[in-house]
């Protein structure tokens, strides 16, 4: 289900790779956790793990945690009463709790990734706070091999209807929350959903205590009135961790100028991804066009990377082909001061902004 179109080695350009090693390079999702396989060992199914982000040169990547997908799932309209990950759940043989319980399933994937971190010699490190992220920035400049991560969840659903379920996930490690996913939920309304509706009372509560938190809120998939009532409440940047813009694939998936300018006003970042929704193509070069749009309109501040890596989509390259990113942008026409911004300086600045 996360299928690579055409499977490594990567080549780039000597210029490209002299560039790409001296930046911070980081990635807003990748939904690796779901399948359950060993980040600390190098894979030959999917996209992510630990020796496959070394070898790309990512610095700095946000684990998201996917809890629910309807039967059928498309970017157009879905209702929530159906669910694959249930079946996910029972044939990984996670614990019973996870099988009835969104949270459970948050929660078990934040354990696992725990774990990870535990057993992997310091190679990957769980983002929690400042102080956690200038350790490996530090690290990262002395040449060493450390992958710096941190939680991202993939909508509020897994708050199974209380806002302080914020406090909770918050304490097992998440520090990026995405209000929807495919479907509405009891916090606000999904791009993709029936209603399509905004902010509920309880999704104003708990974008609240998520700033409160120093957890930042993710307006990926937010249907367009979401996106607006965040966005007269917030007080502290937002981010969207993966999308696509309409200026180059118009579909209800992507953002409008409107919406890149609206974020980039409250000081926040949009990650681009790298599947054919987001960008209308099967390359690099469709991710630097959608990158180029969005830096025009917002500004070089506030683009970033969202691959939306394992995310049951199919991707020009795995990690270990980032660096063809860093090439397209640079043949786009962006200077290598905005390339080392998108590439994860304008991250770096968000998570010093919001990190508790």
């Amino acid at each position: 289900m996360n299928r690579v179109l055409r499977p490594g080695p990567y080549s780039a350009s000597p210029r490209s790779l002299a560039l790409h090693r001296r930046l911070v390079v980081a990635d807003l999702h990748a939904d690796t956790l779901l399948w359950g396989r060993d980040l600390l060992a190098r894979g030959t199914r999917g996209h992510v793990d630990v020796p496959r982000l070394l070898e790309g040169g990512v610095s700095l990547q946000a684990f998201t945690v996917v809890t629910k997908m309807p039967r059928g799932t498309n970017i157009e309209k879905n209702a929530g009463d159906t669910d694959d990950i249930t079946l996910l759940m029972i044939a990984r043989r996670r614990p019973p709790r996870t099988w009835t319980s969104l949270r459970e399933r948050a929660l078990d994937q934040a354990a696992a990734f725990e774990g990870a971190a535990a057993r992997s010699g310091e190679r990957l490190v769980r983002l929690l706070s400042k102080a956690d992220l200038e350790a490996v920035l530090e690290r990262r400049g002395r040449g060493e091999a450390v992958v710096g991560s941190w939680l991202g969840l993939e909508g509020t659903h897994a708050f199974e209807g209380r806002a302080e379920a914020v406090d909770a996930l918050a304490d097992a490690g998440f520090r990026m929350m995405g209000l929807t996913h495919f479907f509405d939920n009891e916090v606000a309304g999904s791009a993709h959903g029936a209603e399509k509706g905004g902010l509920t009372a309880v999704g104003r509560e708990a974008v609240r205590r998520m700033e409160a938190r120093g957890v930042l809120v993710d307006l990926a998939h937010a249907s367009p009135r979401a996106v607006d009532d965040v966005l007269s409440l917030v007080r502290r940047p937002v981010v969207v961790s993966h999308t696509g813009v309409r200026a180059t694939c118009d579909n209800t998936r992507n953002l409008s100028d409107g919406q890149l300018r609206a974020i980039a006003a409250t000081g926040g970042v949009v990650g681009i991804g790298f599947w054919d929704t987001a960008t209308c193509g099967t390359d690099a070069r469709a991710v630097a066009r959608a990158v180029a749009h969005s830096v025009r309109v917002a500004g070089p501040e506030h683009v970033a990377l969202g691959s939306d890596f394992d995310g049951a989509v199919t991707t020009p390259f795995d990690a270990t082909g980032v660096p063809l990113v860093t090439e397209a942008l640079l043949e786009a026409g962006l200077d290598e001061a905005t390339v080392g911004q998108v590439m994860g300086g304008n991250v770096v600045r968000l998570l010093r902004a919001t990190l508790p």
